[in-house]
């Protein structure tokens, strides 16, 4: 989130000292993601050390904290681990969040810094040793496992079939309904395309491997040593290994590169691999299908957000630009006139 939560900072000093033995010298509010529900810190301690802390609020799968401790625990370098609380715990009770506490990496995430090729080679070496993981049977039983299920797709389609009862002084939600009005053929196809490759995927889906699942430009973080990491595990699934390997060549990695030219930094430190076209085709259609429908939860059943509301705006206009993720789904889509692989 851009704005600070309405939490006393007392709080969280408490939190910290209680459940992991900290005393706070500094408690600093970063203003960073697209996701509502999250709020993150800079905190440093009294011995100068500092700490990521994440805050977070709504449902929590505990696999975002117990899967990144497992793979820094396999040798998964480009993850960065959360610590333990002084009873052994990976986060902390903060009502109405969760605290999770991490060391804090000072750098820059995609949007703000381009991969050079180093670490496009680093993503895609970290990126194959979590697809090759095996993961053991408990764990493995608590993760989501891909439904190529319809529920946001039937959200789009409410939102697109809702009547204008816009508050005449909410000018985003405004904004949004106009977008939907101008665009609803657009997306209805993106809706469409997608539903076709899912029951197609659903009949013989691909083998599933453990996947990150939102690895745009924003959860890859270059520190200031030119290291990468694979941040933000808030949504671990077992899917097709395309789940995650969309993203190469989607236009959602901000490099300013043509998809081939990603593929072409990427692959050769993947990998020899056969992508799955329909699974690559129907993720890249369903992401956006997933964002229209997150941001209109956010941005019309609600009127909370502030400075998060314009912000999330940009970001949905921006997949109907030319060049960006729209355009490059469907131009990246070699299945179109025939399903299959």
């Amino acid at each position: 989130m851009l704005e600070k939560p309405a939490l006393a900072d007392e709080r969280i000093r408490a939190c910290l000292e209680t459940a992991y033995g900290l005393q706070l010298t500094e408690i600093s509010f970063l203003p960073l993601g697209a996701d509502v529900n999250t709020a993150v810190y800079r905190v440093v301690a009294t011995d100068g050390t500092g700490y990521f802390l994440k805050l977070r609020q709504g449902p929590f799968d505990e696999m975002a904290v117990r899967l990144p401790h497992f793979l820094s625990q396999q040798g998964i370098k480009a993850v960065i681990p959360p610590l333990p609380t002084l009873t052994g715990r990976l986060w902390a009770e903060l009502p109405p969040f969760r605290a999770i506490l991490a060391p804090f990496v000072n750098g820059r995430n995609g949007y703000e810094t381009r991969l050079n090729a180093a670490q496009w080679q680093a993503f895609a070496r970290a990126l194959r040793q979590i697809h090759a993981l095996q993961i053991p049977d408990e764990m493995h039983d608590q993760l989501r496992q891909e439904e190529f299920a319809p529920t946001e797709r039937q959200a789009v389609r409410r939102f697109l079939q809702m009547g204008d009862d816009t508050p005449a002084d909410d000018r985003v939600a405004r904004a949004v309904r106009q977008l939907f009005r101008e665009k609803a053929g657009a997306i209805l196809a993106l809706v469409e395309r997608a539903e076709t490759l899912a029951h197609a995927l659903q009949l013989a889906p691909p083998p599933f491997v453990l996947c990150h699942s939102d690895l745009h430009a924003g959860n890859l973080l270059i520190d200031e040593h030119g290291l990468l990491y694979l941040v933000d595990w808030d949504e671990p699934l077992l899917a097709p290994k395309e789940r995650d390997l969309m993203y190469v060549g989607g236009a959602l990695l901000a490099s300013g590169l043509t998809p081939a030219d990603e593929e072409a930094l990427f692959y050769p430190g993947y990998g020899a691999t056969t992508i799955h076209a329909a699974a690559q085709a129907y993720y890249r259609y369903e992401r956006i299908v997933a964002d229209i429908a997150a941001y209109g939860r956010e941005l019309l059943l609600s009127e909370a957000g502030g400075a998060d509301r314009e912000q999330s705006l940009y970001y949905l206009r921006s997949n109907f630009e030319p060049g960006h993720t729209i355009a490059v789904a469907y131009e990246t889509d070699s299945t179109r006139g025939g399903e299959g692989t």
